[in-house]
């Protein structure tokens, strides 16, 4: 069993990386989990074909940005949580990685996914919009109020620190 064999190094290798990727696109760690299932579910399926034709990696990549997208989209993830009081949260001296989860996760998903791609992953405009099936402006644009948010988000000097 060549296939299966190739297959289980490729995730040995790999899984951590995209239940990263998968974290900071939905911001859960159980939904990350369940992401990236569903990406290498799909991608054992598509194995002979990936691994002959294309870079798995690529693939595994559109396959969990679209299961992120598509799980997004379900009606049960918009429902609001009602609290009995607001919490108080803290202003941040300097930020932390959980500081810049919390701001990444607070960004509508079009802009996460963007800055992700781009930021986390370290593709180019043009790949991240051949992958998202958009245009390289609409990357641009995304990518751009994304950082902004961040940056009003955890504060400017914080995001120029970590340049």
């Amino acid at each position: 069993m060549d296939r299966d064999r190739e297959f289980d190094e490729y995730v040995d290798a790999r899984a951590l990386v995209m239940r990263r990727t998968a974290y900071l696109l939905c911001g859960d760690w159980h939904r990350a989990e369940d992401l990236v299932q569903t990406a290498l579910t799909k991608l054992y399926v598509a194995w002979p074909r990936v691994r002959r034709d294309a870079s798995p990696d690529a693939y595994a990549r559109k396959v969990l940005v679209r299961a992120a997208i598509d799980d997004s989209r379900r009606a049960f993830r918009r429902r609001e949580t009602v609290v009995d009081a607001v919490p108080d949260t803290p202003v941040p001296s300097a930020a932390s990685d959980l500081d810049v989860r919390r701001a990444l996760a607070s960004l509508p998903a079009g802009q996460r996914t963007v800055v992700v791609l781009r930021y986390w992953e370290d593709l180019s405009v043009t790949e991240t919009a051949r992958l998202l099936g958009r245009t390289e402006g609409t990357v641009k644009s995304q990518a751009a109020k994304g950082l902004a948010a961040l940056r009003d988000l955890l504060g400017h000097d914080v995001l120029e620190e970590q340049r």
